[in-house]
């Protein structure tokens, strides 16, 4: 089978010809049919200082299935995130990572919508979000948050506000339902706010508009001091990026804000029961039409460089996606 590998940190990735996996205890075998990129793997290809495997979420259908196995069978349709070589023509799945993908979605909806979505319902649950309060959103064209912008307004907020990388991606985000734009430079040192209306404000560090009452964001670094200034009194800050930075304790104290942390894996592992609903709930709000995950391309497996450097680049909007 082909598989995607690179061999020091940085790359470059290539293609290699390699023996199709055998399933081991609990696990099932399937073959992929759209795999979806995350910044995380991303960043791990530039910073790991040893080669990992190359995992993410993967789609397809199982085609073999370990002993033990008892919650899919061999041609069940299924998607989840593959911990091991995931840019490949087959992918290893631990079973309790495979959920079933609905007969009328295809597999590049599956890769879009479960797992970036979620997170970002994930990160808005923690948030508490109360009907009618405001919210911002951080990389808002991103896989995670252009879902994150649309299951805001699902959940009631009657402000949303998208921050994102350049202005190009001011439609887009518009187009998702927020109502406000708002850009940030590479340092977080500036936002400008572009309005429905076509007028340009400009903002320093400490405001970006009127406050909101819940920031999601998934960029973190020099970000978060704005983030933070951009709440209201008593807002809270959910941070779920892999990217670090700082908040003073001062900035929160003065206004009771609140940064909570949200991490996808702990509910997986240690709140099934969780996961399991958040899954059903994207489906029938995927299948009800109030939900729509946006593609930004379908690469093949050996473009899978170019699916990388669309994710670097930040030129993204929605999820990128690898078809086998």
């Amino acid at each position: 089978m082909r598989r995607v590998r690179y061999e020091r940190s940085g790359g470059p990735l290539f293609l290699e010809e390699v023996a199709v996996p055998v399933p081991g205890p609990g696990e099932v075998l399937v073959r992929t049919e759209a795999v979806g990129v995350t910044l995380p793997v991303v960043r791990k290809v530039t910073e790991a200082a040893e080669p990992i495997p190359l995992g993410g979420e993967v789609a397809g259908e199982v085609v073999a299935a370990g002993a033990g196995v008892t919650r899919c069978a061999v041609g069940d349709r299924v998607t989840g995130l593959c911990f091991g070589h995931g840019y490949a023509e087959y992918a290893l799945l631990d079973q309790g990572m495979a959920t079933p993908v609905p007969a009328d979605a295809s597999a590049v909806d599956a890769v879009a919508l479960v797992r970036s979505g979620l997170v970002a319902l994930g990160a808005l649950t923690a948030a508490r979000p109360e009907p009618g309060e405001s919210a911002l959103v951080t990389a808002a064209a991103s896989g995670v948050g252009h879902l994150a912008v649309q299951l805001a307004r699902l959940r009631g907020a009657s402000r949303v506000v998208g921050a994102v990388s350049t202005p190009d991606k001011a439609d887009f985000v518009r187009g998702l339902g927020a109502d406000e734009v708002v850009t940030y430079g590479a340092g977080g040192d500036e936002a400008v706010a572009y309005e429905a209306g076509g007028e340009t404000v400009t903002y320093g560090a400490d405001a970006w508009g009127e406050p909101v009452d819940y920031v999601l964001d998934a960029v973190g670094g020099d970000l978060l001091t704005p983030a933070v200034a951009a709440l209201a009194p008593g807002g809270r800050l959910v941070a779920y990026s892999s990217g670090g930075g700082t908040v003073q304790a001062y900035d929160l104290l003065v206004g009771a804000k609140s940064v909570i942390g949200f991490q996808m894996a702990r509910i997986a592992r240690g709140r099934p029961e969780v996961y399991e609903l958040w899954r059903q709930e994207l489906w029938r709000l995927f299948a009800d039409g109030a939900l729509a995950p946006a593609v930004h391309g379908e690469f093949d497996l050996e473009d899978a460089a170019k699916a990388h450097e669309a994710i670097e680049s930040r030129s993204n909007l929605g999820k990128v996606v690898l078809r086998t």
